[in-house]
């Protein structure tokens, strides 16, 4: 089991994905533990000067001119947590809950926030121990950052709320506890507000969203090579002179790409000098690149402000070196739910262009002397045509989802909290578009990979081969109609797992 330790400069992305997604035990560096205990020795100090200071001594939100008094301000964090852990519906999947936990360590222990290093330690405690917050879908507005989605989360250091059974049923926090040996924390001034302002669920989600997003762009190049070898197109509009002269990197990475998957395939050696084929392919063959590279573009983007956020300190108020404990508005999630939503436009597009080579595949009128919709006895069979319809029904929802979440902006707590972010909503829904694009690649990857099994015996590319020998056997060989769905279950297995591309790879050297 590998481990990350958080530091006081921060983490990385792949730290994210390995808490997250690998089981990576988490530790904290004595460098992190000594700045957590330096800015809390600052707010310390406040109260015993009796000073008034948002979050310390003061109520929250519409009440921050309600003066608290000391002995009841430890009351006052247990009570803010309680009453901000108000989500609703389904819970969040265990690997935005386990980023979302490492990200709120990371942000305490960047010694802004004015926490005990135990506070910090009682999030890794549950990290390791692999105890899951029961985290509701509903709650957030992405400002002041993910308040309700944190709140359960901290529910859950003081015995309190709800964790994920092995089953996913929810289980009593304190039973969960006892059983993995850690008990519940008492909290102290500053600390409840500290655990659930920021910008941790939406960070999490963008950060696997970013990662997933990278692995189906350089997928959707190969099955773009893959169904445009099919239908006999043609190479030259992937030349590199012709990207060159527009110097959109994402643009000529993916062209290059499909360039490179669709050499030394005697399907296209087999119409190369053909003077009566097209002169041109259609927009959905041709502007591959132009589309798939556009939204490799939009990912850089977004990776760039994901990269920033990782090193912010997301809270309010913070506790700074020299003393002063100041309001900031650094929880709130509009970078990244700006973000989230041009994401989630591009991998809309990515999958919606790869519907309309599916549907020319099928085409028996363009598909350049393929059998209709893919089979071999059409009429009899309908082959392919209810794969198509599926993938219409998926690029009409992303279509639906890849309307804005951030312009959604609506006030809450007495107009005090007058413009939220909608961050967490837009990142949730661009995980959902990132799924759906997943199906449409399988459905272009299944459509692809019939219509190169019907060229034979003409030989495909590397890619085509690689692809056949992954696909073949769900798939069968053309012939009468089978039970779908499982095929493209399978197909959408292949797509997502990591074999398909390290196979092709290994014949054509690496995917950009």
């Amino acid at each position: 089991m590998s481990t990350v330790t958080v530091q006081p400069t921060g983490i990385t992305p792949a730290d994210v994905l390995a808490v997250a997604r690998g089981d990576a035990r988490v530790v904290l560096a004595p460098a992190a533990v000594d700045a957590m205990a330096a800015s809390r020795r600052i707010v310390d100090g406040i109260e015993a000067a009796g000073r008034p200071v948002y979050g310390v001594s003061t109520g929250f939100g519409a009440l921050a001119n309600t003066f608290v008094a000391p002995q009841r301000r430890a009351e006052l964090q247990h009570a803010l947590i309680r009453s901000h852990a108000a989500g609703i519906g389904a819970p969040m999947p265990r690997e935005v809950v386990r980023a979302m936990m490492l990200l709120r360590v990371r942000s305490l222990a960047l010694g802004r926030s004015g926490v005990r290093p135990l506070v910090a330690q009682a999030l890794v405690d549950l990290l390791n121990a692999d105890v899951t917050p029961w985290v509701p879908e509903h709650g957030s507005l992405g400002a002041s950052g993910d308040l309700a989605p944190l709140a359960h989360c901290a529910l859950v250091l003081l015995g309190e709320g709800w964790v994920a059974g092995p089953a996913g049923e929810q289980v009593d926090a304190a039973e969960a506890l006892r059983a993995v040996g850690l008990t519940p924390i008492a909290l102290a001034a500053k600390e409840g507000l500290a655990l659930i302002n920021g910008t941790d669920g939406m960070l999490g989600m963008l950060l696997l969203a970013i990662a997933d997003a990278r692995h189906l762009f350089a997928m959707a190049d190969v099955t773009a090579a893959l169904a445009i070898e099919a239908m006999l197109g043609s190479e030259r509009p992937f030349l590199p002179e012709l990207h060159a002269i527009r110097p959109h990197p994402g643009q000529a990475a993916s062209a290059a790409n499909i360039h490179r998957l669709l050499q030394d395939s005697r399907v296209m050696d087999s119409h190369r000098d053909d003077l009566a084929h097209a002169v041109q392919d259609a927009y959905s063959m041709r502007c591959a690149p132009q589309v798939a590279g556009a939204a490799r573009d939009t990912l850089d983007f977004v990776a760039t402000v994901a990269g920033r956020e990782l090193v912010s300190v997301v809270d309010n108020p913070v506790v700074l070196p020299d003393g002063r404990v100041e309001s900031t508005g650094n929880f709130h999630g509009a970078p990244l739910g700006f973000a989230a939503d041009y994401l989630a436009i591009a991998a809309a597009e990515v999958g919606a262009i790869a519907e309309r080579r599916v549907d020319r595949l099928l085409d028996v009128t363009r598909n350049r002397d393929l059998p209709a919709f893919l089979s071999p006895d059409a009429g009899v069979n309908s082959g392919l045509m209810i794969a198509q319809y599926t993938a219409a029904g998926i690029v009409a929802e992303n279509r639906r989802l890849a309307a804005p979440a951030s312009v959604d902006s609506l006030p809450t707590s007495g107009m005090q909290e007058d413009h939220v972010s909608m961050g967490w909503a837009g990142a949730k829904k661009l995980r959902t578009v990132l799924d759906n694009l997943t199906s449409l690649l399988a459905v272009e990857l299944l459509a692809a990979v019939r219509g190169l099994q019907l060229r034979a015996p003409l030989e495909p590319s590397p890619a085509g081969r690689a692809a056949l020998d992954a696909l073949g056997p769900a798939a069968g060989a053309p012939g009468p109609d089978v039970f779908l769905a499982p095929v493209l279950a399978a197909a959408r297995s292949v797509l997502a797992g990591p074999d398909l591309r390290a196979a092709i790879e290994r014949q054509i050297g690496p995917l950009s």
